[in-house]
């Protein structure tokens, strides 16, 4: 594990772009994994705009997200497609079949977890995955109490979570919400990750995710144990590990 320390919001999001253009030049046919949220936006921003400016060929690069809402329109705001298609693979012109998700509605997300996979599984499997961490440690949407065997599935979303989307969609509460993630086994079957962490609200998390014990009742303390994980963090949400963690700084 190796921790890279930026100095502030804005050269981590340039660092964390890189990171995803670095992977797309060094292996032009990559499948990378992306992530949703606000720690996201400005540096999936970045990679446009460098490749706007720089162009070099994406026709081969496949990417997806480490999850998806479920039973919600995909023409929603807030769905991982809508996000990720917005913010990077429709701006690199990406060809759509390269953009590998589930789909928000189905009658068998069982099935669609398994093709999901099978996707991912006959373009190589996952290269790189740019992976959020939650406030209370969830990685994709694997809560707290997961399994570290668990393989892609729908799991419950955070309640906070899902009372911001019932607000904002009016779904009725005999809608079951959900959300189609990758499960630990295949996140750690990544080639490499890159944890990803901005903002002091992230530090207390950061601190029991990283020096912490592994623990499933913090799904990300697992990245603990990949032979290829990088934790990318600002200052800020370093401010409780970064000087305990010298020996292992790039």
């Amino acid at each position: 594990m190796k921790i890279t320390i930026e100095k502030d919001e804005r050269a981590f999001d340039v660092t964390a772009a890189w990171r995803i253009i670095a992977q797309m030049l060094e292996k032009p046919a990559a499948v990378i994994g992306l992530s949703t949220g606000q720690t996201t936006i400005n540096m999936h921003a970045i990679v446009s705009e460098i490749h706007q400016q720089y162009p070099f060929d994406v026709s081969n690069i496949t990417l997806f997200n480490v999850d998806e809402l479920t039973n919600l329109p995909r023409s929603y705001s807030g769905s991982c497609y809508t996000m990720i298609w917005n913010q990077l693979a429709g701006p690199l012109g990406l060809p759509p079949e390269n953009f590998i998700m589930p789909p928000t509605m189905s009658d068998d997300f069982e099935r669609e977890a398994r093709d999901f996979e099978a996707a991912l599984s006959a373009r190589g499997g996952a290269d790189l995955q740019m992976l959020g961490i939650g406030a209370n440690g969830h990685i994709g949407i694997n809560q707290p109490g997961t399994p570290f065997e668990s393989q892609t599935w729908v799991s419950p979303m955070d309640p906070d979570f899902e009372a911001r989307v019932r607000r904002e969609t009016q779904v009725p509460p005999s809608t079951v919400l959900g959300g189609l993630t990758r499960g630990i086994k295949e996140i750690m079957h990544t080639r490499k990750l890159i944890l990803i962490a901005k903002g002091a609200h992230k530090a207390d998390i950061i601190e029991q995710a990283i020096l912490g014990p592994v623990t499933t009742d913090i799904p990300a303390s697992v990245v603990q144990l990949h032979p290829n994980c990088e934790i990318l963090l600002d200052a800020a949400a370093a401010s409780k590990i970064a000087s305990r963690v010298q020996h292992l700084l790039r």
